[in-house]
């Protein structure tokens, strides 16, 4: 008897919320969507907001985050099908293309306008200029990649020859740097956040400069996808292009504490009030972009910046590997 009466109550509320008792539910409706993230890092606070706001699922989609903790190794995902789309720099796409491969990857969205990172002095100097680094030694990144890059070019662009008048580091992994700054490598470091931030609060270190300040407006970093999957899935691009321009245009119109509170599930570990410190340094610098257009004239600038780190031989043409359709869309509403 208690039996039947479950099942019959089991029934009056499947009929009372006018569904069917088999009905797909919201999250099953959902088009998935793998996207692999560089680095997780505030530096893509935006996207953060996007994911926890919910604008993702507003545009009908369920994004799975994997970190590939590397251009390197996002663009292997993206290459390899683990991925569907990837949030990496745009170093990674040009270097493909440049390559020759018949199939490579195109830029439908940028995140980020400056460099992310910083140089940690291990004395506090207030007056820092580029020209301090004579005579000392800075922890890089990987040769070859956008972080790298920067920094040659900031230094060649202040006068410096590398190797010469000072040093970079580039043997240590993009994880392990401020480790070993901590364990008396180098005078200088470039870090992005949060390891910036905790290198200050340690009193080790001391944030003295802003490579993206110094080094100005490019496409650091973009969402890429292989041209296959913006052909066949142009409405799921687009989808994901509005949801990426829902968060920019929230984190431009609030402030860092309101930022940082929305993020912070992306952060657990750090504490609200290093999360804001965090957030206001990006907002002082304008580190994000309003809206998902990638920059022609960012895109000549980056690739001065490979050249001159001679790791692109020629000008690759914008149209090549900017696919602007999804950004124009977005903001038009055409």
């Amino acid at each position: 008897m208690k039996k039947k009466l479950c099942l019959a109550l089991s029934g009056v509320l499947c009929l009372s919320a006018g569904v069917g008792c088999g009905t797909e539910t919201a999250e099953e409706t959902l088009t998935p969507v793998r996207l692999n993230e560089v680095v997780h890092s505030v530096f893509y606070a935006p996207q953060y907001v996007a994911q926890e706001l919910g604008f993702f699922e507003e545009e009908g989609l369920d994004v799975s985050v994997a970190v590939g903790n590397g251009a390197d190794k996002s663009m292997t995902a993206l290459l390899s099908d683990s991925a569907d789309i990837a949030l990496l720099g745009t170093e990674a796409g040009l270097y493909v293309y440049a390559e020759g491969k018949a199939d490579y990857p195109k830029t439908f969205a940028q995140l980020t306008q400056r460099a992310g990172n910083f140089l940690v002095s291990r004395e506090k100097e207030p007056d820092f200029q580029w020209s301090d680094l004579e005579g000392k030694s800075v922890i890089g990144g990987r040769l070859g990649g956008m972080p790298e890059m920067v920094l040659e070019y900031v230094i060649k662009e202040n006068g410096m020859t590398i190797g010469k008048d000072m040093e970079i580091i580039n043997n240590i992994d993009f994880t392990s740097t401020a480790g070993a700054f901590l364990g008396e490598v180098g005078d200088y470091t470039v870090e992005f956040e949060p390891a910036a931030t905790t290198l200050e609060q340690s009193g080790k270190g001391h944030i003295v400069a802003s490579l993206g300040e110094a080094s100005g407006y490019v496409p650091y970093t973009v969402y890429m996808a292989q041209d296959a999957f913006l052909q066949a899935h142009p409405d799921v691009v687009e989808a994901f292009t509005r949801a990426i321009y829902k968060g920019q245009q929230w984190v431009e119109s609030h402030s860092a504490a309101e930022i940082a509170k929305v993020i912070q599930p992306q952060f657990a570990e750090t504490d609200l009030d290093t999360l804001t410190t965090i957030v206001e340094r990006y907002q002082k610098q304008d580190t994000w972009k309003t809206d998902p257009t990638v920059s022609p004239e960012g895109f000549v600038l980056i690739q001065k910046i490979m050249m001159e780190g001679k790791e692109l031989s020629q000008e690759i043409p914008y149209d090549s590997i900017v696919v602007t359709e999804f950004a124009e869309k977005v903001m038009t509403g055409k």
